[in-house]
């Protein structure tokens, strides 16, 4: 991880798909989107994201994907939402878009041999929110033990007043995945990943059991929220 300054943002969007034609076209995406992304310009790494269902639950639900970008100032990304025919495409066909503006606190890991997220020289230390994403892959001897431990490790996230908002992804079912987290400030942050007993076992089991093959954790800032999403309202101080 490279740990100098940088004007670097990550974005965070979700759509969700309300008929099963523009699922159909929403899972097509996650194969055909690639070649444009990787000639978007300004854009260092990405991922195509599916998501499963409630409580991490690792069946898919189709309805809903996103996409993980990581630019490497802001205008790219502003370029990209407001003019790329892409970033029109996927509006077009979701019925439900919420990007997520983030700029990097801290990143321990690797996610595809790298690790993509440097440092911001822009955080706001007026601004309580911060977002986590982690991610692994799981070690395929490992995959029913992880699952089956996988529901007891949440139970401190079900109805906690301080998370805003939270997300089961990956790249690939059950054995790539990464979850996304957003809460109202570091201390119930804190409050969750070092006192929540479920989270402390499951600490404890993935360094005891080595379930993962590469694994990243990564703490940002949202700084902007935009779109709509059911059952969600933006904070005030990230609209």
């Amino acid at each position: 991880m490279t740990m100098e300054s940088t004007d670097q943002i990550t974005t965070l969007t979700f759509y969700k798909y309300d008929n099963w034609q523009d699922q159909l076209w929403a899972f097509g995406m996650m194969q055909f989107a690639h070649a444009k992304l990787k000639r978007t310009k300004g854009l260092s790494f990405y991922k195509l994201l599916g998501s499963g269902k409630e409580n991490f639950d690792p069946r898919p639900d189709f309805s809903v994907y996103g996409v993980l970008q990581v630019w490497k100032d802001a205008s790219y990304a502003a370029e990209y939402f407001d003019n790329s025919k892409l970033g029109k495409r996927y509006q077009k066909h979701s019925a439900h878009q919420l990007t997520f503006y983030l700029r990097n606190i801290k990143a321990h890991g690797l996610w595809s041999k790298q690790n993509p997220f440097e440092k911001s020289e822009n955080l706001n230390p007026e601004n309580p929110f911060v977002a986590v994403i982690t991610r692994a892959t799981i070690k395929l001897p490992m995959l029913r033990k992880f699952w089956n431990y996988v529901p007891s490790s949440q139970k401190d996230l079900i109805d906690n007043p301080n998370l805003l908002f939270t997300a089961g992804v990956g790249e690939r079912p059950v054995t790539q995945m990464a979850t996304f987290s957003v809460w109202n400030n570091v201390e119930a942050l804190q409050q969750f990943a070092y006192r929540g007993k479920s989270h402390r076992d499951a600490i404890r089991q993935t360094q005891a059991l080595q379930w993962y093959k590469e694994e990243l954790f990564t703490r940002f800032q949202p700084y902007q929220i935009k779109g709509t999403w059911p059952d969600f309202e933006i904070p005030e101080f990230l609209k």
